[in-house]
Order: structure tokens, then sequence, then C-alpha cells
């Protein structure tokens, strides 16, 4: 039996704080710089240019920067929450994926909008966020006959009674 005074006491010890990455960037317009959200982990990115666009045009919208993320991570591009309620354009590819060779002073950032409708976009309107994230770690593929688990019902099935 397991009694209160048999439990030894666990010590805590406090994590070692995290290496702070350095991002290099370069802009290529005159837009506020970019900085850290004080209560949370995505960064605000602008739009570097005017643009106005039409019901259906696709547009890649300039964000005015290149950098140079650290070695083995990648940045993640989406859009903000109210992206589309305030100007009506989604993310063309959903996601953006800017891996660290993309670091030249040309590899300039770019959101590919496509717009639902009328809409205009100011220079310095925030349009995107990012975040940088470390590359998977190596995986292997494993050919099997059976995986061994229960079918979950497809897609959707989690919402379904």
């Amino acid at each position: 039996m397991i009694t209160i005074e048999s439990i030894e006491p666990i010590e805590y010890v406090e994590p070692e704080p995290e290496e702070i990455k350095d991002i290099r960037i370069m802009y290529h317009a005159d837009i506020p710089h970019i900085k850290p959200i004080a209560n949370g982990d995505w960064v605000d990115l602008r739009a570097a240019e005017r643009v106005c666009m039409e019901r259906g045009d696709f547009r890649e919208i300039s964000l005015g920067v290149s950098m140079q993320l650290p070695d083995g991570y990648e940045a993640q591009i989406r859009p903000r929450s109210s992206t589309y309620k305030t100007w009506g354009i989604t993310m063309a590819n959903s996601v953006g994926v800017i891996d660290e060779s993309y670091c030249g002073d040309n590899d300039i950032w770019t959101f590919p909008a496509k717009a639902d409708r009328l809409t205009i976009i100011e220079k310095g309107d925030r349009i995107c966020q990012f975040r940088i994230m470390k590359h998977q770690p190596p995986v292997r593929f494993v050919e099997v006959e059976s995986l061994g688990n229960p079918d979950r019902g497809g897609l959707g099935s989690t919402g379904r009674s």
C-alpha cells in the first residue's frame, strides 16, 4: 500500500532558458519594422505596397522583407484571423513555408492573395503573420500490411454522432 509518507518529494528543476535565435532582416519598403508580439509567438507582416484587387484577382503582395532564418528552421506564413473579414482575401495556397535557403537580398517574402470581393489593401496594413519552426526530425517510412489500429471513420468523422 502506498501512503503519503512513502512518496518521495519531487524536486522542481527550472528549465534552461531557450537560446534566442537571430533572424537577419533586410527591409525593401518604408514600413513599420517587425517585432515579436508580446503575448504570442506569431509575428505580424505588412503589405509593402498599396494593392487594389477585384473579385477573382490573384496577386503576390510584397511583404517588403528578406530574411535569413537560423539554420534548421523554416518560417510558416498564414493569414491573420481578421484578414478575410477586413479585405476579403484568402491565402491562395493555404500556408506558406519559407526555408532557410530562401535568404538572398532579393528573396523578398510575399503573400499570395486571391480576392473574393473588390478590396484595397494599404501599404503598411498587417495582412499575415509568421512564426519559425524547427524542421521535422529525420523520418523513414516502414511499409506494413496493416497498421493494427481501428478505423476512425473517415475525414470529418469526429463531428458526427
